[in-house]
């Protein structure tokens, strides 16, 4: 999270050094001195979530150094003076995942005053949700190592990680009513089987077959493509796919 690389140091002064910038001409001109207020550092954190093994897993790092060295983390790290969050939160996931290109969505700020043993840091997290297939993940130069865990069995978390993953979570199961952000789990097409499947590991519980498939195929965001599958023994299933015009129907 709020920095893995052995260089911390280094970036931990350069992010110091960052508040220091030279103030606008506007602000010269209205005598504004920006030394006088204390400032918190910023940081990004990033959550990638996917379906795998039959599981709702996450990916971690871990990091290089301290605080909490050895232990696994959130991708992320200190926003830069010139960046967007957005861009910081690009950035991190690729130097310590290899992981780009992927769409984010901001979810939350988190900024207890004691969440960073090294000083005042306030985290913006992002989230993602989507099929791990399209990942080439790797422990880039910012971690020690990068892994995938089941989001119900996870190590020991560095900061406040633990709470961080819990609230995503709870975010996540609220937002299948009214979104469709289950679907970035699958690929294009899908039964409803498997679309359960997602449905059932996010909520981490067993749903009635008969009611799920009533429910879904009410809103009319599938569209049937046509073609089946087999599925085990079973006779073939149909596949369907997301149909982007109904989206407004959930």
């Amino acid at each position: 999270m709020e920095e893995h690389s052995n260089s911390s140091n280094a970036k931990e002064r350069a992010q110091s050094n960052s508040s220091a910038e030279p103030r606008t001409e506007e602000a010269k001109a209205h005598h504004y001195d920006a030394s006088k207020y204390q400032r918190p550092s910023v940081t990004v954190d990033v959550v990638i979530m996917s379906l795998r093994q039959k599981d709702l897993q996450v990916l971690l790092i871990k990091r290089r150094s301290w605080p909490f060295e050895g232990m696994w983390a959130i991708p992320g790290g200190f926003v830069n003076f010139d960046e967007s969050l957005e861009d910081a939160a690009k950035r991190e996931l690729q130097e310590e995942t290899g992981v780009q290109d992927v769409y984010l969505e901001q979810l939350y700020t988190f900024g207890d005053p004691g969440r960073d043993p090294r000083t005042r840091v306030i985290t913006v997290v992002y989230f993602v949700l989507l099929d791990s297939e399209r990942l080439q993940v790797r422990a880039a130069s910012d971690a020690a190592d990068v892994s995938w865990f089941s989001v119900y069995d996870l190590p020991p978390l560095a900061f406040d990680h633990e709470k961080v993953l819990n609230y995503t979570l709870n975010r996540l199961r609220g937002k299948l009513d009214y979104t469709t952000i289950a679907f970035n789990l699958l690929p294009e097409q899908f039964t409803l089987r498997e679309l359960q499947r997602v449905y059932e590991m996010i909520l981490h519980k067993k749903l009635d077959k008969r009611n799920f498939r009533k429910k879904i195929l009410a809103t009319g965001i599938l569209e049937d493509t046509g073609a089946k599958k087999m599925e085990g023994t079973h006779r073939p299933a149909r596949l369907y796919r997301f149909n982007p015009a109904a989206e407004h129907k959930l």
